[in-house]
């Protein structure tokens, strides 16, 4: 008989309020191997050891922020889990809850470096490798480029050097500033300044040992008289701003069993107010003055639910908040603001369900899954959201389940008797929402807590996608994109507020912290503009950087005839497989292409079968076909992919699909869609469109970006460039185990990106720039001591071959924005503007790139951190260089927000992970078929 399941809650929230939720992601099974063109040298041997830990990660490991709190006593007061659900199995690890109610700030666990996978582990550079000079903050390092006066390197594979060893970095030198034209920004940062003297670092022991964590807050709580009431403690470190005795011992009694504990409490370090390690309690000190002035916190951001704005239409709310973390930076202390928005339904999970089941009764829950495993809800009465992984249809808010405390409870009391909420269903199912699995500092894996989630009390966040229509994204949209001016007077409003609430300020100025009254404002730069070259001419782009004009108008650089391909679609749409080839027929001429009859293939009807069936046939009878272009009615997912798949996988051929309803029924919009199809059929097909100058020779420029599927293999999308001007690539795909982020396959990838380079240039590159797209702060140094390293050891793959290396992590999911401020005039600033200096990383050499224009809401910038390079590409050719490369991406007329490659990348592998699970046949490798 299978033992009883017991169940227990979560601790409750800070009380009572609205709810969120996420779009869903899709299964990616199946994994590949890649082999390369040329054979490769014997594997090496053992893998180096794991690259030690960052030091300020294993200071903050040291202070002992991995303990597993003990629940305390009682039942209600301690349920586990993250929420207020009910809880199956093991103990839950807490919550995000790093403050004690009272005072005793709890601090964040420190970083964690993964750098776990397959293959390659910790190479060292090979010993015929030129040194890598690793790039902290401060002038780019150089090193002399070597350039052969003989005959290119051959590609003869001698054995592989020894392991290298992973680089390090060297020490922070002094940067220069680059040439550029002048401009006045604003930033949404905020100076701090630090009036206290030093923070002073404490080591606290207890015996007897105390195990529980929230026992030793208690405990420490009580001696305010010793200690004063500024403390930031983590269960083993504490931190005051006052200078106690080198020892203390106070007495201590433990509230379970009465025992007489002593605490001692040693001077170990004082640290300056803007150490690292003050970072994380600062942080801490902000969550408390935000509370302070009655804002939520919503998983790691606060926000406001009584300013909602309601969508009566919708049935939405939106909830205004504000994203905050205090960061140390090149020019001292920042607070970093964001102004951001919540989308909440305003309509239970309940209700939807209800809904649901009105709509279809006798397949309800099947539909009911369908629509809500995946969504993320938040919960009223405690601000927490939850993603829903599945739902119980056998149990109730009548079921039972079991406290801390042993005591068994219904769902129905335990919200009467912890929220005074009373649930009026007895009879509807609850959601499950299962956390993911964690691992503790000694590597073994935590299992955590099952909650069960009330529908009734549960709203789902996010857009949804079935009821998502035009009128509402406008209607949200509307909300939640603000100007410039808008966002910068939000700043403007929370920084009043601090000021004008004494208790705010007091929670600041106990620590010694004072904010800048305003926005953080400095100088930044803008690029040279770039000339986009074209067949017959070039041009200097518009100020917004948008040339749709004049590659409608004129040839492109080179193009590729269309003279042997298949048009397949259902009879219904006939007319329109017409009108559609009469079009492209009449335009084609501007774009210097030529567009033969095409083989017709009309269907009996749409189904996925009859699309299968007769596009096997025609490929595995005609030898010639350059493209196979499909029409489809309507927006079909599981069409689209089951055609993808026969022409990636099975009958590789480049193919595009359209979407009927995309043409339209009138002519001018037909028009504009088929230019664009047909730039983009021109790419697939190998032709190029515009390109830009391109100063340096012998260069390959290289983007790799990695794709994520919830439960399935995660996937590197590779390409690199093949000619000197950058309009030829070449793309490879690796699979890897599930949320994998570092790669371990880059020397294959890398490798064969150079020998397909050598086979069309007939020399190999003599500098690399590689963009990293994807990758957070806390793993940059994994990047610098594991992928680099498999990088460096394909070059003594080659004989006598040392080329020179660039390699820039690209960051898009960053919260820094930029203004212009004229006067009192707030606006967005020119494509081309750099910021390198001020808000930049104190660690790493960085800057901010503006490449495209912001048509809605606040500019994004970009960030480039530049982990490695031994080249003599100075700060600003490594700007200059970014900035061109943000014009090549051939889907979109105008600069987009990252270089092109890193674009390239991230569709191929989106592709490869979401649709076809399998790397696409090597025929279509020096295509961009992916577009």
């Amino acid at each position: 008989m299978e033992p009883r399941r017991v169940f227990r809650l979560p601790r409750p929230g800070p009380g009572p309020g609205p709810d969120p939720a996420q779009g869903r992601l899709q299964g990616l099974p199946g994994r590949v191997q890649c082999q390369p063109s040329l054979p490769l040298p014997a594997r090496p041997a053992p893998p180096s050891p794991k690259p030690s830990v960052a030091p300020l990660s294993a200071l903050l490991r040291s202070l002992g922020f991995h303990e597993q709190p003990c629940p305390p006593p009682g039942g209600l007061s301690n349920p586990l889990g993250r929420g207020s659900g009910a809880a199956v199995g093991a103990a839950a690890w807490p919550g995000p809850g790093p403050e004690d109610e009272e005072g005793v700030a709890a601090l964040p666990a420190g970083p964690r470096l993964l750098c776990h996978g397959r293959g390659d582990a910790l190479p060292d550079p090979p010993r015929s490798a030129a040194p890598a000079a690793i790039l902290p903050r401060g002038k780019p390092c150089s090193a002399p480029e070597p350039t052969p006066p003989g005959p290119q390197p051959s590609l003869r594979l001698p054995p592989v050097p020894g392991t290298p060893q992973a680089a390090s970095r060297p020490a922070l030198q002094v940067k220069t500033t680059a040439k550029g034209i002048s401009l006045p920004l604003g930033l949404n940062s905020v100076k701090i300044h630090c009036q206290n003297e030093a923070v002073y670092q404490y080591h606290v022991t207890f015996s007897p040992e105390v195990e529980c964590r929230s026992a030793r807050f208690a405990m420490l709580k009580e001696q305010q008289a010793v200690t004063g009431d500024v403390t930031a403690f983590d269960g083993s470190i504490l931190y005051l701003p006052i200078l106690l005795p080198q020892q203390v011992s106070v007495k201590a009694h433990r509230r379970g069993d009465g025992e007489e504990i002593t605490i001692t409490i040693q001077n170990t370090k004082v640290l300056e107010p803007s150490s690292d390690l003050c970072i994380p309690f600062y942080n801490v000190v902000f969550r408390r003055v935000l509370r302070i002035l009655d804002m939520k916190l919503v998983e790691k951001s606060f926000f406001e639910p009584e300013q909602a704005a309601v969508l009566q239409h919708c049935r939405m709310q939106i909830w205004p908040g504000y994203s905050v973390s205090i960061r140390k930076k090149e020019g001292g202390l920042f607070l970093l603001v964001d102004a951001i928005h919540k989308v909440i339904s305003s309509e239970s999970v309940l209700s939807l369900m209800q809904s649901i089941y009105r709509q279809s009764a006798s397949s309800f829950q099947d539909e009911c899954t369908k629509q809500l495993v995946g969504s993320v809800v938040i919960t009223r009465y405690n601000y927490r959201t939850y993603r829903i992984d599945d739902i119980c249809w056998d149990k109730s808010p009548r079921s039972t389940f079991t406290l801390a405390s042993g005591e068994e409870v219904t769902f129905l009391d335990y919200y009467s008797r912890t929220y005074g909420i009373v649930i009026r269903d007895l009879e509807q199912p609850l959601l499950v929402h299962r956390p993911k699995e964690k691992h503790t500092p000694q590597g073994r894996r935590r299992q955590l807590d099952m909650v069960l989630l009330v529908p009734e009390l549960a709203f789902v966040t996010g857009l949804p996608d079935k009821r998502r229509d035009s009128r509402m994204v406008k209607e949200v949209m509307r909300e939640i994109h603000q100007s410039p001016r808008q966002h910068c007077q939000r700043l403007a409003v929370l920084l009043r507020r601090i000021r004008e609430s004494p208790e705010a300020l007091q929670e600041l100025s106990r620590w010694g912290l004072r904010l800048e009254p305003g926005i953080h404002r400095t100088q930044g730069r803008i690029l040279p503009s770039e000339r986009i070259s074209l067949r017959h001419c070039s041009f200097t782009p518009s100020e917004e950087l948008i040339w749709n004009k004049e590659v409608t108008r004129e040839a492109s650089i080179s193009t590729v005839s269309m003279s042997h391909w298949l048009l397949v679609y259902p009879r219904k749409l006939q007319n329109l497989a017409r009108d559609l080839v009469v079009t492209m027929e009449s335009i084609c001429s501007p774009l210097g292409m030529q567009v033969s009859k095409p083989i017709l293939v009309e269907l009996k009807d749409d189904r996925i079968e009859t699309y299968a069936k007769s596009i096997r046939s025609f490929l595995n009878t005609q030898d010639r076909v350059q493209l196979l272009l499909c029409l489809i009615s309507g927006n079909r997912e599981d069409l689209y992919a089951a055609i993808k798949k026969l022409c990636c996988l099975h009958a590789p051929v480049p193919s595009q699909v359209i979407n009927a309803q995309s043409l339209g029924s009138q002519l001018n919009k037909m028009r504009a869609v088929v230019h664009k199809v047909l730039l983009q059929i021109n790419c697939k097909l190998g032709g190029e469109l515009w390109g830009v100058d391109i100063p340096l020779k012998q260069l390959m420029v290289v983007g790799m970006d990695v794709y994520h599927s919830r439960g399935a293999s995660s996937v590197i999308g590779f390409v690199a460039s093949m000619n000197p001007i950058l309009t030829k690539w070449y793309s490879r795909v690796v699979f890897q185990m599930p949320h994998q982020e570092i790669a371990d396959s880059l020397r294959l990838l890398l490798l064969d990106a150079l020998q397909r380079f050598h086979e069309v240039n007939h020399l190999l590159p003599q500098k690399i720039v590689l963009y990293r797209d994807g990758v957070a702060d806390s793993q940059l140094d994994t990047v610098l001591k594991y992928e680099v390293p498999q990088l460096q050891r394909c070059f003594g793959s080659f004989h006598s071959y040392q080329p020179s290396m660039v390699v820039m992590v690209v960051q898009k999911k960053i919260s820094t924005k930029f203004y212009t401020l004229m006067g009192e005039q707030v606006g967005s600033p020119p494509p081309g503007t750099v910021l390198d200096h001020t808000v930049t990383s104190s660690e790493w050499q960085d800057f901010f790139l503006l490449a495209h224009h912001s048509r809605q809401g606040c500019s994004n910038p970009t960030r480039y951190v530049c982990v490695l390079n031994t080249t003599s590409l100075s700060w600003e050719n490594l700007q200059r260089l970014t900035f061109k490369l943000c014009h090549l991406y051939w889907n979109w007329p105008g600069t987009i927000r990252v270089p092109a490659p890193c674009k390239y990348a991230h569709k191929l592998a989106f592709l490869a992970g979401q649709v076809l699970h399998h790397e696409p046949s090597a025929q279509l490798r020096d295509r961009l078929f992916f577009l």
